[in-house]
């Protein structure tokens, strides 16, 4: 089994300000913070997936090149599940270009619909994970911090196996996805 999931990584110079701007966070040591290479933007989670699985799922987001063209992102505030108050992920929004990361996403999703997997249920919040709590009462801080406003072109997806490491996961990519131009 591999564990797999369709992302967009942003440009390293937007990771690495993404995590000094979650690092400088009065409450920073309160999370621990995802590695800058790790930073990546979620569209769909696969999970564990049989080996003799991947070619479908291959096939299946093959037409994903013919309908996006690169679009221009932009971070937000950060925000933190499931609130606040209560935060157990600290991440980074997204501002422009989020709509077209949800049509992207929902894209995502038809397409694996076809190859058997199920919808997600819960509607899609464009975010960048930035860290996970270290207690279950950790408090984000008030909206004042917030990281700088980076933008980034999204002109392709993954397809990525996470792996277990000895310093947390690693990410490889199984298929790129460029964005017709």
């Amino acid at each position: 089994m591999i564990r797999t999931f369709v992302a967009v990584f942003p440009p390293p110079e937007v990771r690495k300000a993404l995590f000094q701007a979650a690092q400088n966070l009065p409450t920073s040591k309160e999370f621990r913070l995802v590695a800058p290479k790790n930073i990546h933007l979620t569209l769909k989670f696969l999970g564990d997936v049989a080996e003799d699985k991947l070619d479908n799922i291959k096939q299946a987001l093959q037409p994903i090149r013919e309908i996006h063209a690169p679009f221009e992102v932009s971070t937000s505030a950060f925000g933190a599940f499931p609130s606040e108050k209560k935060a157990r992920i600290l991440w980074a929004g997204i501002e422009a270009g989020s709509q077209n990361l949800r049509t992207t996403a929902e894209d995502v999703e038809n397409f694996l619909a076809t190859a058997g997997f199920e919808r997600e249920t819960r509607p899609y919040l464009p975010h960048l994970t930035l860290g996970r709590s270290r207690s279950r009462q950790t408090r984000l801080p008030t909206p004042q911090t917030s990281p700088p406003p980076l933008r980034f072109t999204v002109s392709s997806i993954d397809l990525l196996k996470s792996a277990p490491a000895p310093d947390g996961v690693t990410y490889s990519v199984l298929a790129t996805y460029p964005f017709k131009s």
